[in-house]
């Protein structure tokens, strides 16, 4: 990390917010709109994609709209999704989850679409934005990040200096990186995800296969296109590397109920297949003197649960929230960013250990079993338990004894006289 300018110089802004999409725009869009000064920088150019399970659940699609861009990302032809399936083969499950502050729908936009909208939003706040421009280092004085040095197109690195620098910049962050972000929680890669895009395939769900050592998930999005997903253990990525795109079918001709399969044989792929079997499972400390952490930079886990987007958005409000009392001097930086992390965690980890649990593709087991066979004989209940998803039901709550018995109870699998 660089050397800082001199002591006492008046920063250049109250916040440079290092990475521009799900969790870097609307951390500048929140900060600019309580008044601060507030530059977003990213190294790619915009509009652009970025490879992403891309489903915003019910508490992610609560945000937009409490920022007032749900509108918006409905206007560009993103369908809602309120009918969610799952397929275990002879167990299949269909539903819609309680309402998460009254919002009952999710949206599978595309990242190209959604990542402009917001950062669309930052600029019109009053966000100064700098595209295709590389963080070289940090400014420090002392143990304090004070700012970052940036390097725009064909220039030398020129300093800029901040009350806080946040880094929005994804699982490899440079700002957690460079600062020596401590990571906690921590799970090696548990799955490998490839995608593409169909049309002639319309759908009005999100369904997703569930097999051993296999998951094929299918959503609506834009343009009447279907995004189709295939995950594989990532011990088989080594051998499937070989042929992805053999492999990427053989999984939903073979894996797949056969109803789908045969849809997907009639459908037309409109892109390439794309992928990553990088998806490591951590928590990194997520502040520190002049910097903080938000989105993948801070939090991240396998894509299985397509909670990435939602959780960036629902950290973001915690963040601002955090460093508003910061830098406007209602609370000592030590007590607002250490109340961030905690609520974030708190929230975080029952879901973090349910997507775990998931991304293992594991064969079900004789409780499980029973359960999901409640769940076909219990509408209220399985609408609670896509509600885990939803952010509308706590998944403790759901997976309670109590909750489990009273449900293999009141459906017949497990005598009353056991339960009590």
């Amino acid at each position: 990390m660089a050397g800082a300018p001199a002591a006492g110089r008046p920063t250049d802004y109250d916040v440079v917010v290092v990475g521009a999409r799900v969790a870097g725009s609307p951390t500048a869009m929140l900060l600019a709109r309580r008044g601060y000064r507030v530059l977003l920088v990213d190294r790619m150019r915009f509009p652009s994609d970025v490879m992403s399970s891309h489903f915003i659940h019910a508490y992610g699609v609560a945000r937009l709209a409490r920022w007032g861009l749900l509108p918006r990302l409905l206007a560009t032809g993103c369908p809602p999704v309120s009918l969610l399936a799952s397929d275990w083969g002879e167990i299949r499950l269909t539903g819609t989850p309680p309402p998460y502050e009254g919002i009952q729908f999710g949206v599978c936009p595309r990242r190209i679409v959604l990542d402009q909208l917001l950062l669309t939003a930052a600029i019109e706040a009053g966000v100064e934005f700098e595209e295709a421009v590389g963080v070289t280092d940090l400014l420090v004085d002392g143990d304090r990040v004070t700012g970052v040095r940036l390097r725009r197109e064909g220039g030398r690195p020129v300093p800029v200096t901040a009350r806080y620098v946040v880094g929005a910049d994804g699982m490899r962050s440079f700002v957690a990186r460079t600062v020596g972000a401590a990571e906690y929680h921590t799970i090696p890669s548990l799955t490998t995800t490839f995608l593409t895009y169909f049309e002639n395939l319309p759908m009005d769900r999100l369904l997703i296969h569930w097999r051993p050592g296999r998951c094929v998930p299918a959503i609506p999005t834009h343009d009447g296109l279907t995004v189709v997903l295939c995950g594989w253990s990532h011990d088989e990525w080594r051998t499937y590397r070989s042929d992805v795109e053999g492999n990427y079918f053989d999984t939903i001709y073979r894996h797949a109920s056969p109803e789908f399969a045969e849809r997907v044989r009639g459908a037309r792929r409109v892109a390439r297949i794309i992928g990553s079997h990088h998806a490591p499972n951590f928590f990194r400390k997520p502040y520190g003197p002049g910097w903080a952490l938000v989105g993948d930079a801070g939090y991240h886990k396998d894509p299985v649960t397509a909670l990435g987007i939602s959780d960036a958005f629902r950290d973001v409000e915690l963040l601002t929230d955090a460093l508003d009392q910061v830098l406007a001097g209602e609370r000592a930086e030590q007590d607002a960013l250490g109340s961030y992390e905690r609520r974030r965690n708190e929230l975080a980890e029952p879901l973090f250990r349910y997507t775990i649990e998931q991304a293992r593709y594991e064969p079900l087991d004789r409780l499980k079993t029973l359960v999901l066979r409640a769940l076909e004989a219990d509408e209220e209940a399985r609408s609670r338990f896509f509600g885990v998803l939803a952010g509308s039901v706590h998944p403790e709550e759901f997976s309670s004894l109590t909750n489990v018995a009273g449900l293999l109870v009141r459906t017949g699998l497990m005598p009353a006289s056991r339960h009590s």
